[in-house]
């Protein structure tokens, strides 16, 4: 197998290996393609083995000549066209920290982003000279791969540690620079996720530590000039991921412990030094809880007592157990609470109702609340927090899929709201151009599934547009209405794009996400291929022209639907698919399996999860269907979702539907989950996903992979 001139896609080697596990027996053909040594590859790729690297080079090579080198003019194109869309000198607004007003921008041409501040009084003068702290394109050039984790100035404003990543694997280096000399210090700490947080007396750094299997495990405390670093607080269930963040007072530092489904915070002082952590609430099983600190007391944020869709309650500091937990705002089903912000005066939180997110507005001294109120039928919503507590001033975020970002300033007292930025798009950009619709498509046990579209005004509704469908629905994540322009590449050439807010989001809220995971998993898959099937009835497009999209956990739902209804589609993008998941679930090694086994079960010892599992996994349920065309991606250094899994699916994929396809894997040998770092790099690997998409509906001139004939029958 050669990596030169390769026009017939490679056969990986079949090296049968039989797993017995709970009573069952399977036969992993490709196992081998998964590097012993792969916590090595992570940090160093030179090291994967050989035979390895060969198959993965010839996957590229095939994908490179088949795909990509007949749609290079069109994928040059597309790139062109997305970053034209891009403010390339773009800045954030400035977010004013005592003295200094912080923000970011980028340079026209530049790949990474500049961190910089100016003196408060000049936060919107933009004429004023910013103070250029951290320059991510001096220190991203010439490497494969550049990413940066935390970077914050100390509170007394005279020290910047920052995070960087230069190899895809998601292990951080921090370093910390005098902002008044220029210098670096000698403190140098590895191995973190790339959060942390400072003391109080801008003397230490408390990080997050990242173990040899990739799990945030402990909370480390750096006195800066020590060269050493003391252990706060170790977590020793490996189903739990470890943080750190700072109260909104500041006078407080949280330790938040915790799988998908419960844990529990710790605090202390945000000035000590040595501190011994304060539990709040012991961990209990399917309990969460939030927290944050509000005129002298703790409110939480939990799920306790079956508030299914959350409360609010209060407790007090020095006694903050559930027993001294006082409700403060109801449950109320159908109305998920989302987060919230505390500032001195006002305790703030995000809604999500019918599908989509409010701001509430609690005033401290009265308790009268108010909503901030929006228009349009599907959108986008955030906050940003800031770095000031006394203030009256709140600051999101709003966009939907026509409508560019907007931040704005809102006065929680007056209910004055100011516009501090619109997103420009270069190239030019007109919201009235397109129409957005929230349509509710019928799951096939009868409930109704929110789908946000977006189309241009003159495609038509009547089966003739090809449609791109994405999906997630894991993880209680919903995907926002939100505003990428790189869509409007499809949608201007006749595309239909869809989201579809599927169960295992929390989309119609909690228990939207309940219903969608473990035992009730198979609901995510037939949401999504029901409004896939209830857009082609009523016109949004039609059979075999429907190109799924889909990445990481939405790679999965990609690979279940293949299988559910492969006529459906007329190609499939998995990005980082989540596809051999009875294996992963199986491997104790990776980083992300324990505290997995909440979303997904455990099926090294539960039968049931076994074959639930089975039922579904992509891998283990492929057969000689009619699949559509698939891009399929990964990345070499990827520790949420290895660069086996795509391979061992494609391979499986050409041994059992040879006829079907074709199948294209891209395997990026720089990168990890993220795929290839910088903003504009980054844009070419969509404009591969784009281009794939348009020759999966025969709108290409060079390259169709529209079905022409039916593929092998089905056995």
């Amino acid at each position: 197998m050669t990596a030169e001139n390769m026009t017939t896609p490679p056969i990986a080697e079949r090296r049968p290996v039989t797993i017995e596990q709970v009573g069952r027996t399977r036969t992993d053909a490709y196992s081998w393609i998964r590097d012993d040594n792969w916590q090595e590859v992570m940090k160093d790729p030179s090291v994967l083995q050989a035979d390895i690297r060969a198959y993965l080079e010839a996957e590229n090579a095939y994908t490179k000549a088949i795909l990509e080198d007949p749609t290079e003019a069109l994928r040059e194109a597309l790139f062109q066209e997305m970053r034209g869309r891009i403010k390339e000198d773009d800045s954030s607004v400035p977010a004013v920290d005592g003295p200094y007003a912080y923000y970011t921008f980028h340079r026209t041409g530049g790949e990474y982003g500049v961190y910089a501040r100016k003196a408060a009084a000049s936060a919107f003068d933009e004429t004023a000279e910013p103070e250029i702290l951290f320059d991510g394109d001096a220190l991203g050039e010439g490497l494969a791969y550049f990413d940066t984790g935390e970077i914050a100035q100390s509170p007394n404003h005279t020290l910047l540690a920052s995070a960087i990543d230069d190899k895809g694997s998601e292990f951080y280096t921090i370093t910390v620079k005098n902002l008044e000399t220029g210098e670096m210090l000698d403190d140098v700490i590895e191995d973190t996720t790339g959060d942390f947080v400072w003391g109080a007396n801008s003397d230490a750094i408390f990080w997050v530590k990242r173990d040899e299997n990739g799990r945030s495990s402990a909370i480390y405390q750096r006195v800066l000039g020590s060269g050493e670093d003391k252990l706060i607080y170790e977590e020793e269930d490996p189903g739990f991921f470890v943080g750190i963040e700072e109260s909104p007072s500041g006078d407080y530092l949280f330790i938040r412990t915790a799988g998908h489904t419960f844990g529990e915070y710790y605090f202390f002082p945000s000035d000590a030094i040595d501190p011994e952590p304060t539990l709040i609430a012991p961990r209990l099983e399917d309990e969460q809880y939030d927290v944050v600190d509000f005129d002298g007391a703790f409110y939480i944020l939990t799920n306790a007592d079956g508030a299914v869709d959350f409360k609010i309650v209060k407790a007090p500091i020095d006694n903050p157990g559930r027993e001294n937990w006082e409700e403060v705002v109801p449950h109320q089903p159908g109305t998920l609470i989302l987060g919230l912000e505390a500032f001195k005066d006002h305790l703030v939180r995000m809604e999500r109702k019918e599908g989509l997110p409010t701001i509430v507005i609690r005033a401290r001294e009265t308790g009268e609340e108010h909503e901030i109120a929006f228009d349009e039928a599907a959108y986008d919503l955030g906050i940003s927090g800031g770095y000031q507590y006394d203030t009256t001033n709140l600051r999101f975020d709003y966009a939907s899929p026509s409508t560019p970002d907007q931040v704005f300033d809102y006065d929680m007292a007056t209910r004055e709201r100011t516009l501090r930025k619109t997103r420009e798009v270069p190239s030019g950009h007109n919201p009235e151009d397109y129409v957005v619709e929230r349509v509710m498509a019928p799951a096939a046990d009868g409930e109704e599934i929110p789908v946000t579209l977006l189309r241009r005004k003159d495609t038509p509704v009547d089966g003739t547009a090809p449609l791109l469908l994405y999906g997630y629905g894991s993880y209680g994540i919903t995907i926002p209405a939100d505003f990428r322009t790189s869509r409007l590449s499809l949608v201007d050439r006749g595309f239909v794009y869809a989201i579809a807010h599927i169960r295992g989001s929390m989309a119609k809220g909690y228990q939207w996400y309940l219903d969608g995971k473990l035992k009730d998993k198979e609901n995510t898959f037939t949401d999504y291929v029901s409004a896939g099937r209830y857009l082609v009835e009523n016109g949004y497009g039609s059979e075999g022209r429907v190109v799924g999209h889909g990445g990481s956990a939405g790679g999965l739902l990609m690979g279940a639907a293949a299988n559910l209804d492969p006529e459906l589609f007329g190609g499939i993008i998995a990005a980082v698919p989540f596809v051999d998941v009875l294996t992963t679930m199986s491997d104790e090694e990776l980083p992300l399996t324990p505290p997995e086994w909440p979303e997904w079960g455990n099926p090294i010892t539960s039968e049931e999860d076994y074959d639930t599992i089975l039922a579904y996994s992509p891998i283990d349920q492929v057969e000689n269907r009619p699949y559509p065309a698939m891009l399929i991606t990964g990345g070499l250094t990827d520790p949420r979702v290895t660069y086996w899994e795509p391979a061992k699916w494609v391979a499986n994929l050409r041994h059992e539907a040879p006829e079907a396809g074709p199948y294209f894997l891209r395997i990026n040998m720089d990168a990890g989950h993220g795929g290839a770092s910088g903003r504009f790099e980054g844009l070419k690997e969509v404009a591969t996903e784009y281009a794939f998409a348009l020759a999966a509906v025969g709108l290409t001139d060079t390259l169709d992979l529209q079905r022409k004939t039916e593929p092998a029958d089905a056995e």
